[in-house]
């Protein structure tokens, strides 16, 4: 196998993205975990920049590192104070959660050598215009996505007035 420099930027990209994740659910400062998230969707974008995906990486970065984060800092800074802390686990729910996480780890492994993969030789290379993109992600036919989209809107008007409820108590 040869080391080309693609493959090394994907590895480190994948222990990246592994550490910060790792970080966020495991640091005690919430606005922290926020940031090790945003890292964290940097990687993942970093990693569709890699595999060409150059639509996919910018809405990453855009929506997701851009809007969600922001969203979630203030809505932290809304509800708490900047140095709160979260509380500590219970070993109970500490050894829940890893056994949670191996059990998951093995049903992938497992999936992962039962499953015999096809090696692919005749790749062809298919680009699409992002006009194409947004019309089959904002049509209502059988395939569209308009109401996954609009109820996601919603949910996260509903997660803003929330949030501004929960300010307005303090």
């Amino acid at each position: 196998m040869e080391i080309t420099l693609e493959t090394v930027v994907f590895y480190f990209l994948a222990v990246f993205i592994s550490v910060c994740s790792i970080l966020t659910v495991t640091t005690r400062h919430m606005v922290r975990s926020a940031t090790y998230l945003l890292f964290t969707l940097f990687g993942t974008a970093g990693i569709y920049f890699l595999l060409g995906y150059t639509f996919l990486g910018s809405v990453q970065i855009m929506v997701y590192a851009g809007g969600i984060v922001v969203l979630y800092v203030f809505s932290i800074l809304l509800t708490s104070g900047e140095g709160d802390r979260t509380t500590k686990l219970k070993r109970s729910k500490l050894l829940a959660g890893l056994g949670a996480t191996v059990g998951g780890a093995i049903i992938v492994v497992f999936i992962t050598l039962k499953h015999k993969f096809l090696v692919t030789t005749d790749l062809v290379l298919l680009e699409i215009n992002i006009k194409t993109i947004g019309h089959s992600m904002l049509s209502s036919n059988k395939f569209g996505y308009l109401l996954p989209f609009e109820a996601v809107s919603i949910l996260l008007l509903a997660c803003i007035v929330g949030g501004l409820v929960i300010a307005r108590k303090r």
